[in-house]
């Protein structure tokens, strides 16, 4: 079998697949600040045979935590003299601009630990100050005195031409070989001195962390037994060995996610929805991504704990393109000082919890909203529920203040919830020149499918698809990936009268790194294959386009489609085109992947019940408009492919609700995936 674990935070969750393609599904709770032993506790609730383990996938938020709690490595940074205070500077782009209350972030490495040594390179990469080795000595030595753990060497055009930087980095090792060094090159090749010193100082903050987590975890794995090969989810949506993780530890910011993502994409596929919007709602957050064309788009241009108000830190590798809020079943319902109803950002995570959980919660949540509306059963919990507590909650911290009942007080909860969920949605549509009625939306996670369907409404999309383990999705996803790394490089090259051979043996230059790479984690040259991408720009602009171009060499014959490539996407973003303006590369991109045998999915099996006898209860249903409704309550497990239900109706399984509207429709398909028609 093939195996996906997915760590959450209120949730581990699991997947595996055996080899005739049947869907095993299960959850434990996530357990901080030890995370890997909820990978341990949920695999042995499975009673898994070890020796059956074909691969295990990874998925983590230990990177994500270490960042934005701030739990990181005592970090100094080796930079070339003149630019200490790079961090500092940053950019003058801010988003809130007439806030004249505004502070730039704090750096990540006080002033103190920035050291600077004496060297340079001229932008072609040319030296015109060799590299003063005693300047490198002396830093080391004031980091030891420092009580440094990690340090990150970033030099002016290290990304032209790495020497001095790798030079730098052997002499720390020779000097200091326990310490952890991150050099720039390393983790971008890409221009722009503070996005690339940030993501360089980021990898070293957090990688003793990630070492000790994967480390920790590896060996758990082999003590059970688990000796498969062992790859973890990356935030450019491909895996990567364990190994090549703790090198490069930024590459799984968002690396539980992504998974989810690429899962919407693949699933598409298979039920020839090339248009979709991936929409998961999780314990702590809601996250979306739209994937056109069947094609999970990636960005560099992704900062963490942005917002608008704060221009939050640049990490300049791949990621999947990913909106996140702050809204999920754990996000905690308030009153601000307006007297305006809140929802989220701030969580109840997995301790202490909704009040529904009973582990000492006391805050309201849209969980506990949830149980009073009626949408969720108290039954579907592992642990006793006390219902005259929760509407207790609800009532008293929000209810009176309005003069609402707990019930209307509940499914006002739900509608600021759906209301924040709905903002994101438009992010990742709307507000990028996509019309959401040409997608169908993929909800997953475990509150995705109970929200779907009245944001599908919101939006008039036409079609809402609920993942057979929609509350594990994400986890699925990972055994769908392939193996991938992304080698960018900066290269300047116009477009009016191009080299091309300069440009193509660049490509050859990227294509035999990708072959070695690949050879390092054990995939042969037979099993690796690219995407090719540009990031281009008009001759005069500052910012570039990614652009997927076509799989072959740039020649005359083929200039114009690239061209028109380029045109296409700066429209899609842009709202317009330069037909006459000289277009010009910035960065040439090789996404490469390295094929994992995957096991086909199976259709699943008729189940021997009626669609009356799929009925679990009858109970009152609070909607939006309608009111209370009297609901019929269907158990999944019992479905079978063909089967059609008209709203109003939820469909039940132990970690996930799906709520069907009045003047809705959910039919079964062959894989097990509910369909909801949201116009019938």
């Amino acid at each position: 079998m093939r195996i996906a674990t997915d760590i959450g935070g209120t949730f581990t969750d699991i997947v595996y697949i055996d080899d005739d393609g049947a869907i095993h599904v299960n959850k434990s709770h996530t357990t901080p600040p030890n995370f890997e032993q909820g990978v341990v506790d949920v695999i042995e609730k499975c009673a898994i045979d070890p020796a059956a383990v074909k691969d295990l996938t990874h998925g983590t938020t230990v990177v994500i935590n270490a960042l934005t709690e701030r739990k990181g490595a005592k970090t100094g940074l080796i930079t070339t003299k003149g630019f200490r205070d790079i961090l500092e500077i940053g950019r003058g782009n801010r988003p809130d601009l007439f806030n004249f209350n505004f502070k730039k972030p704090e750096p990540f490495v006080p002033r103190y630990l920035r050291l600077e040594v004496r060297e340079r390179l001229d932008y072609l990469g040319r030296e015109t100050e060799p590299l003063n080795e005693d300047d490198v000595r002396a830093c080391v030595e004031k980091f030891k005195a420092e009580g440094v753990e990690a340090i990150a060497v970033v030099y002016l055009h290290a990304y032209v031409n790495p020497d001095h930087e790798a030079r730098t980095k052997d002499l720390i090792r020779q000097l200091w070989p326990e310490v952890m060094v991150t050099a720039s090159h390393e983790v971008s090749k890409e221009w722009r001195e503070y996005e690339r010193e940030y993501t360089a100082v980021l990898n070293s903050y957090v990688m003793p962390t990630a070492k000790a987590y994967v480390d920790k975890l590896y060996h758990h794995l082999e003590a059970m037994g688990i000796t498969a090969p062992k790859y973890i989810m990356q935030s450019n949506g491909g895996t990567t060995t364990f190994e090549k993780a703790k090198e490069t530890p930024i590459n799984m910011v968002e690396s539980g996610p992504v998974a989810g993502i690429f899962g919407a994409a693949m699933l598409g596929k298979m039920l020839g929805e090339d248009k979709v919007i991936a929409f998961d709602i999780g314990g702590t957050t809601a996250k979306c991504s739209l994937v056109d064309g069947g094609e999970v788009k990636t960005t560099t241009e992704y900062k963490i704990e942005k917002t608008d108000r704060w221009p939050g830190y640049p990490i300049k590798v791949p990621v999947v393109d990913i909106v996140e809020i702050g809204n999920g079943g754990g996000s905690i319902a308030w009153i601000d000082n307006t007297q305006s109803l809140r929802v989220g950002p701030q969580s109840a995570g997995a301790l202490p919890g909704p009040v529904a959980y009973g582990k000492g919660g006391t805050h309201p949540t849209t969980t506990d909203a949830n149980l009073v509306v009626g949408r969720l059963s108290k039954k579907n919990f592992d642990m006793d529920v006390d219902m005259d507590k929760v509407r207790a909650a609800i009532q008293e911290q929000i209810g009176q203040p309005f003069g609402l009942t707990a019930e209307e007080a509940a499914l006002g909860i739900i509608r600021v919830a759906n209301s924040n969920m709905l903002n994101a949605l438009k992010l990742v549509s709307v507000r990028k020149g996509y019309d959401p009625r040409d997608f169908a939306l993929v909800a997953f996670g475990g509150g995705g499918p109970m929200h779907a369907a009245a944001l599908a409404r919101e939006l008039n999309i036409r079609k809402v698809i609920i993942p057979n383990a929609a509350s594990v999705f994400s986890a699925w996803g990972m055994l769908m990936t392939d193996l991938r790394s992304d080698d960018i490089q900066t290269f300047f090259a116009p477009l009016t009268d191009p080299d091309y051979a300069a440009i193509n043996a660049e490509w050859r230059k990227l294509e035999a790194k990708a072959l070695r790479d690949n050879g390092e984690k054990g995939v042969q040259p037979e099993n690796v294959y690219f995407m090719h991408y540009l990031d281009m720009r008009y001759q005069g602009q500052d910012h570039t386009v990614k652009v997927r171009v076509p799989d072959e060499d740039l020649s005359p014959e083929n200039l114009g489609q690239f061209i028109e490539a380029f045109h296409k996407e700066h429209f899609q973003n842009y709202s317009f085109r330069l037909d006459d303006s000289p277009v010009e590369i910035v960065n040439m991109h090789l996404a490469s992947f390295g094929r994992i045998e995957k096991t086909p999915i199976k259709e699943v099996p008729p189940q021997p019940y009626t669609l009356e006898q799929c009925v679990k209860e009858v109970r009152p249903v609070i909607f939006e408009e309608a009111g209370t409704l009297e609901t019929k309550i269907y158990d999944r497990t019992k479905l079978s492919p063909g089967m059609e239900i008209l709203g109003p109706a939820i469909i039940e399984e132990v970690s996930a609700s799906s709520v069907i509207y009045p003047r809705m429709k959910a039919a079964i398909d062959p894989y097990g995936d509910i369909i909801i028609e949201t116009e019938v």
